[in-house]
C-alpha cells in the first residue's frame, strides 16, 4: 500500500496543470513553511513565469479556479508573488492516516524493482585498536543498510578489512627484529609494534627495504610470514567484532584487501589487452581524463613490484560486479578519500568491470571534541572506540536505579547499554553526514533535548499509556481530529512516506533523525492537549489512542533504521 500525501496532491496539480496546458514538471507541492498559516505550498506559478511570460499571480489565480472545485481542500489562498497555499479537510487527512495505522509498512512499500546494493563501510585497519574516528562509518553505513533492506533491496555488506600491504610487512619485520613470539600478542601488544614499526621505517631506510621485503615474500605465499599474519589478523577482526557488535553493527562479509590479490593480477592483465596499461618510470599505470583539474594516473603496480594504492578497490569493484553481481556499490568513508574514489571509478570504468552499475562514495566529517578538533582523551591521545562506548555506559548509569526484586542488575545492565548505544548512534546520526560535529560528552546522553534516550523516553511513555488504556479496556477506534494538537501530529505522521524516500535517496539517515526528533515533540505536544483516559467520549478517546499507538510504531520502526534499539520501560534514579 502506497500512502503519499505529497503524491496525492501532487496528481491534483498534475492533472489541473494539464488541463490548462502547463509543464507538469512545476506541478509539485512541498509541506508549508508556515504551517500556521496552511499545510502544503506550491510554487509552480512563480517558476513558469518566464515560460509563460505571464504574471504569476495570474497563473496562480487560473490554478487556484480549478483547485476550488475539489472537495478534499478546505481552504486556498494566493500568497506573496503567486504561492499557492492550501489546507486539506480533516476527513481527507483521517481518511488516509487510518489506512496507514492499519498497514504494517505504514504505506510506505518496498520498490517494484530489487536491486542488489553493496555497502562498503567500516573499514578498520588490521593491527590498530578502532578508536573514535572509526565510529562515523560503521553508524552511518549500518543505518544506510537498514533503509536499503526496508526499501526491498538485497543489501550485502562488507567491512573491507585494511589487512593487506605494507603495514604487514612492517609488523612481521618489527616481530622478528624482536624476537618477539607473535602468536602470544594481543592486539594492544600487535598495536604497540605497529607503531615502533612506523616510527623505525620513517627514521631508516634498511629498516623500511626490509619491510618491504617482507611485504613481498608475504604476498608471495611465504608459509612463515603467512602464518604470523593470519594470526595478526585473527586477533585484530576479534577485536573489530566486538566493538561492532557492542554498537549493534552488522556485515554479511568480513573481507580483507588480501581477498583481492588475485583479482589484482587480473585487473593488470585487463588493461594491458585493453590497451589501457602503459609503463612509466617503472610502474604500470592507467593515465587518467583530464579535463578541469590534474589527476594524477592510477598506478597498477608500483615499481618495486608491489599493487598500487587504488589496485585494491578497483579489484574488488570487480569482484562485487562479477561475484556478488552488485547493480550499485556505495562506500561510506572520510571526506579526504574523495579524489582516491574519483580515480577508482574512472579506471573501473575505462576497464569496463563496472557496466551499468552505480558507484557512489559518501564521504563524511569528522568527531571532534569541543575545541573543534578531532575528539580525544583526558591526555591527548585518541580515544579507542571501546573506551567511548564505555563513557557512555557510565554516563547514562548516572541516571540509573539501582537494582532491586523487581528490576534485576542484568535488567539494568541491559537497559544501560541500549541507551548507552542509542546516545551514541543519535548523536552521530542527527548530525548530515558530510559535516563534521562536536562529540558533547556532557549532554549526549540526557533524557531531554535531541539525544536517543529523549526518543526511547518518549517511546517507553507511549507503551506505558497503552498498557493502562488496556487495564482500563479502552479499545481502539477510527482516527477523527478534534483539536489543533490532534491536526498536527495527523500531518506529521503523512510525512513519514515522504521522510523515508528522502532519506533514502539522498543517503542522510540524519532525515530520520530530525523527522523522530520532531515527531515525538509533536505527541508531547497532543498528549497534553488530549487526555485520552479521561475523555469521557469514548468516540474521542479511542481516536487518541489510534494516534498514539501509531506514534509509537512508527518512532520505533525510525529508531530501528538509526540501527537504535526501543525498549519497552525506561527507568530513571
Amino acid at each position: 500500500m502506497e500512502l503519499s500525501v505529497e503524491k496525492i496532491i501532487n496528481q491534483k496539480f498534475e492533472n489541473i496543470f494539464n488541463q490548462l496546458g502547463f509543464n507538469v514538471k512545476f506541478a509539485v507541492v512541498k509541506t508549508s513553511d508556515r504551517p500556521d498559516l496552511s499545510d502544503f505550498q506550491c510554487n509552480g506559478a512563480l517558476a513558469l513565469t518566464r515560460e509563460l511570460k505571464k504574471n504569476p499571480r495570474e497563473i496562480a489565480t487560473q490554478i487556484v479556479a480549478e483547485l476550488e472545485k475539489d472537495c478534499d481542500i478546505e481552504k486556498i489562498s494566493i500568497d506573496g508573488p503567486g504561492f499557492i497555499n492550501l489546507t486539506l479537510k480533516s476527513d481527507f487527512i483521517t481518511s488516509i492516516i487510518n489506512k496507514m495505522s492499519e498497514d504494517k509498512r505504514f504505506g510506505v512499500p518496498t520498490e517494484k524493482e530489487s536491486k542488489t546494493v553493496v555497502l562498503d563501510f567500516g573499514g578498520p585497519n588490521v593491527a590498530k585498536t578502532m578508536h573514535v574516528g572509526h565510529l562515523r562509518s560503521g553508524v552511518i553505513g549500518e543505518s544506510v543498510q537498514r533503509i536499503e533492506r526496508f526499501m526491498g533491496n538485497n543489501v550485502i555488506s562488507d567491512v573491507h578489512l585494511g589487512d593487506w600491504g605494507t603495514p604487514m610487512g612492517m609488523i612481521i619485520a618489527e616481530i622478528i627484529d624482536q624476537g618477539v613470539d607473535a602468536f602470544s600478542l594481543d592486539v594492544h601488544g600487535i598495536t604497540e609494534i605497529y607503531k615502533t614499526a612506523t616510527t623505525k621505517c620513517k627514521e631508516d631506510e634498511a629498516a623500511k627495504e626490509k619491510a618491504r621485503i617482507v611485504t613481498a615474500k608475504l604476498q608471495d605465499g611465504d608459509a612463515e610470514y603467512r602464518k604470523i599474519w593470519e594470526y595478526i589478523r585473527k586477533v585484530s577482526v576479534d577485536d573489530v567484532r566486538k566493538n561492532y557488535e557492542a554498537l549493534d553493527v552488522n556485515f554479511n562479509l568480513w573481507w580483507g584487501e588480501s581477498d583481492a590479490h588475485e583479482a589484482s593480477s587480473e585487473i593488470v592483465k585487463l588493461a594491458e589487452k585493453k590497451g589501457l596499461s602503459e609503463i612509466d618510470d617503472e610502474a604500470n599505470i592507467i593515465r587518467l581524463e583530464e579535463s578541469n583539474k590534474p589527476k594524477p594516473p592510477v598506478i597498477l603496480v608500483k615499481r618495486d613490484g608491489g599493487f598500487g594504492y587504488q589496485m585494491t578497490d578497483i579489484a574488488t569493484i570487480l569482484l562485487r560486479t562479477r561475484d556478488l553481481k552488485a547493480n550499485k556499490i556505495v562506500y561510506f568513508t572520510d571526506q579526504r578519500q574523495e579524489f582516491h574514489f574519483e580515480q577508482v571509478f574512472e579506471a573501473s570504468e575505462k576497464l569496463g568491470i563496472a557496466e551499468n552499475v552505480e558507484m557512489k562514495h559518501i564521504g563524511f566529517g569528522t568527531v571532534n571534541g569541543s575545541d573543534g578538533k578531532p575528539f580525544k582523551t583526558r591526555d591527548g591521545g585518541v580515544m579507542s572506540l571501546g573506551s567511548l562506548i564505555e563513557l557512555s555506559k557510565e554516563k547514562v548509569r548516572e541516571s540509573m536505579p539501582k537494582a532491586s526484586e523487581e528490576y534485576s542488575q542484568a535488567y539494568i545492565d541491559n537497559l544501560v547499554n541500549e541507551v548507552a548505544i542509542a546516545a551514541i548512534k543519535f548523536q552521530d546520526l542527527k548530525n548530515n553526514i558530510a559535516s563534521g560535529y562536536v562529540f558533547e560528552v556532557d549532554d549526549f546522553a540526557k533524557f531531554e533535548g535531541k539525544t536517543g534516550p529523549y526518543i526511547q523516553y518518549a517511546i517507553a511513555r507511549i507503551n506505558s499509556i497503552l498498557r493502562k488504556a488496556n487495564e482500563g479496556e479502552l479499545s481502539f477506534g477510527k482516527v477523527i481530529i478534534t483539536n489543533a494538537e490532534e491536526r498536527e501530529l495527523t500531518l506529521k505522521l503523512l510525512q513519514l512516506y515522504a521522510t523515508i524516500h528522502r532519506a533514502y535517496d539522498e543517503f542522510e539517515p540524519s532525515i530520520l533523525s530530525d523527522y523522530t526528533y520532531n515527531l515525538a515533540q509533536s505527541f508531547s505536544s497532543f498528549y497534553n492537549a488530549s487526555q485520552i483516559m479521561g475523555e469521557e467520549n469514548k468516540e474521542i478517546a479511542s481516536s487518541r489512542l489510534t494516534l498514539a499507538k501509531l506514534t509509537r510504531d512508527v518512532m520505533v520502526l525510525l529508531l530501528d533504521l538509526l540501527g537504535i534499539k526501543s525498549p519497552e520501560i525506561m527507568l530513571k534514579a
